[in-house]
């Protein structure tokens, strides 16, 4: 009993001492080599009845030739979560879990250590080694979190946010206590997003969203803050984040059950998420693996938005303009017809970020017209179009856009029907900044009509459908602002 009683305290005081000191119930080895390179290797092993807690180490060797082999965890009945490669141990129990996974009654049967390679290279070789142990303590399992019965903005307008971080669920870290830098805890970028002033985030960890419940704990205590769900999935061959379900989706790209993108997004579909590209301009490779929108056969008509600014990519390229820059893809498939959101995301992997900094919460920021603060509304704006970008996420910059023709009118993100050759008259609405940096957007092109003093403009209906956008730039021409567009179609 006292010896038992010592690992206790040893376990609660350094569990990774004491995992060392407790010989595993199991050792999982194996061998990854190039023929695994961008594959999900499955690792199944059979767990007892009466387990309460389940505890894994795991490692691997081939990192000098850049093997690279992220993990996550299934059950016999759902997935529990996804790290990546960004913890080499967790746990599972009825009543708490690791950040990136899930916590919950644990049943007898197969469960499966997923294997995630993204990157080996040919003729390469390495080995594995998962050290599983099992615990039989009886552990309650809590009260059901209560419903957010906590009352939101009902009043249509501009609300701002930050669709893209990351916390402890995934690969986010910052300064905590006495470590240099360790997993940062939600709360952390609760209060960031709150400093900034924003009034909703997404936090948007890689594959999972464990990170929901701390964010229905902490909801009642920000009453002037959405806290949102959503996750980034992350393929072999690109990011995409997911706003509304919090239900698993399976991300595994090229498997037996989701064979195609098309697969996976309709599964996103079903779900009712929103499907968002994410930093698609960024070159894939063992710089950063499936950084880079490269999805074969992707249903772009099934994208309801893309990320066209990145905080990372400001950082990487000391501004939002760039090689990096999403626009240039986004505005490849307007031209292609398509009526797709345009937002940004922050990226955050550091709630600590002072806030004029680049990947800080909130920088850059999303504002979206919506009929209330709620998940449907903002996703219902999202989906609208009546949306700008505010790439140093101030609190008060505003840009919109609505166009008018014979009796006819739309706004931003709308669509306006009009004869070849008819004028269509524009007004753009700038505050915040100085609005004679306001440019016209024509199909791609920039174009160079009269402004008034009143942000209006005029552009002559051509014989095809198009679309047009406004962006603001300072004096020094640097982009402060991207917006959506007035799509035209052409009367027949």
């Amino acid at each position: 009993m006292l010896r038992w009683l010592a690992f206790v305290l040893l376990l609660i005081a350094s569990p990774a001492l004491a995992r060392e000191m407790a010989k595993p119930d199991l050792v999982l080895t194996g061998e990854i080599t190039g023929a695994d390179h961008q594959t999900y290797k499955p690792v199944t092993f059979d767990v007892p009845a009466g387990v309460t807690r389940l505890s894994v180490a795991f490692d691997y060797t081939g990192r000098e030739n850049r093997t690279v082999v992220d993990l996550g965890l299934l059950d016999p009945v759902r997935f529990r979560g996804w790290s990546g490669g960004n913890k080499k141990a967790f746990f599972v129990s009825a009543e708490a879990a690791t950040a990136s996974y899930l916590p919950g009654p644990l049943p007898a049967g197969k469960w499966t250590l997923l294997l995630g390679v993204p990157n080996a290279r040919p003729n390469s070789k390495a080995t594995y080694q998962a050290r599983v142990w099992f615990e039989r303590t009886p552990t309650p399992l809590p009260a059901a979190l209560p419903p957010n019965t906590f009352p939101r903005a009902t009043t249509p307008g501009w609300y701002r946010g930050d669709l893209h971080m990351h916390t402890a669920h995934s690969d986010g870290g910052c300064v905590t206590g006495d470590a240099p830098r360790a997993p940062c805890p939600v709360y952390r970028t609760v209060l960031a997003a709150q400093a900034a002033g924003l009034d909703f985030v997404a936090v948007t960890d890689h594959n999972t969203t464990s990170q929901a419940e701390a964010l229905a704990e902490l909801q009642p205590s920000f009453p002037d803050l959405l806290l949102m769900s959503g996750r980034e999935i992350t393929i072999f061959q690109g990011h995409a984040n997911v706003f509304g379900p919090t239900a698993f989706i399976d991300f595994r790209l090229g498997s037996r059950t989701v064979p195609t993108i098309r697969d996976l997004q309709r599964a996103v579909k079903a779900a009712g998420g929103v499907f968002s590209i994410n930093h698609p301009a960024v070159p894939s490779g063992e710089q950063c693996m499936g950084c880079g929108w490269t999805a074969k056969d992707t249903d772009y008509d099934a994208v309801q938005a893309i990320e066209v600014a990145n905080g990372g990519n400001e950082k990487a390229q000391g501004g939002f303009e760039g090689l990096l820059s999403g626009v240039p893809f986004w505005e490849a498939q307007l031209n292609q017809g398509r009526r797709i959101t345009a937002i940004g995301g922050s990226d955050n992997h550091d709630a600590g970020i002072p806030h004029d900094q680049p990947t800080a919460v909130g920088r850059p920021t999303t504002v979206i017209h919506a009929e209330g603060l709620s998940p449907e509304a903002l996703l219902a704006g999202l989906r609208a179009g009546r949306v700008f970008i505010d790439l140093d996420g101030t609190r008060d910059r505003v840009l919109d856009l609505s166009a008018a023709v014979g009796g006819r009118g739309a706004v931003m993100g709308g669509a306006l029907t009009a004869k070849p050759g008819e004028t269509v008259t524009f007004v753009a609405r700038v505050a915040g900044v100085d609005p004679a940096g306001l440019e016209v957007i024509q199909d791609g092109a920039r174009i160079a009509p009269a402004i008034s003093a009143a942000g209006g403009f005029e552009v002559r209906m051509g014989a095809r459908a198009g679309w047009v956008r406004v962006n603001v730039r300072d004096k020094a021409g640097r982009l402060l602002m991207i917006g959506n567009p007035i799509y035209l179609t052409v009367a027949h």
